[in-house]
């Protein structure tokens, strides 16, 4: 994992909806991390926020984490949410207490995750808590997102949050994406 960071001089194209919902809708990003409204959640890579902000009215906090301060910038700019803190570090020393979240997501990010991410992800998430996975899948035609040789299956993210901890409730490839749901297991 981690490939490549979307550069922060194209923030725009993260906020073209129309775009961004044909590979991951609100309402599937919310049905794979099944919330409930006073949960503590996390946004691997959240950019600008775009999804940030679609999760926030329905949690008590999301931490929009993501390693550029640049798009800190961006979000700050068009408006961030009473419930969202901004947090700029990288995915592999993730600033939060053991057992401390109940659910992360990573959005179209995955690939560009470090590889010790979901190992974190795996600590900082209480038993039973979600991580769900909406990324560019390595089997599609590169016809958006990274280049194909940058991406991952869905096989090797499942084989990831097995070692580190979940088993894998939910799981799809489609034509450029896949998504997948992991639960924590008891500790």
């Amino acid at each position: 994992m981690g490939h490549h960071t979307f550069p922060a001089e194209d923030a725009d194209r993260l906020e073209d909806a129309a775009r961004r919902y044909r590979h991951c809708s609100t309402e599937e990003l919310y049905w794979t991390l099944d919330p409930d409204p006073d949960d503590a959640v996390v946004d691997l890579g959240s950019g600008t926020g775009f999804y940030t902000d679609d999760v926030a009215p329905h949690v008590g906090e999301v931490y929009a984490l993501d390693v550029q301060e640049a798009m800190h910038d961006r979000y700050r700019e068009k408006g961030v949410p009473d419930n969202v803190e901004l947090v700029t570090s990288g995915a592999d020393e993730l600033p939060f207490d053991d057992s401390a979240l109940d659910a992360a997501f990573a959005t179209m990010t995955y690939h560009e995750l470090p590889g010790a991410a979901v190992e974190e992800v795996a600590r900082v998430l209480r038993p039973g808590g979600r991580f769900a996975i909406v990324d560019w899948t390595a089997e599609g035609a590169g016809s958006s997102g990274p280049p194909v040789e940058e991406r991952y299956d869905a096989d090797h993210a499942a084989a990831a949050l097995g070692d580190a901890g979940f088993t894998v409730k939910f799981r799809a490839t489609r034509s450029e994406t896949f998504v997948l749901v992991g639960v924590r297991d008891e500790r």
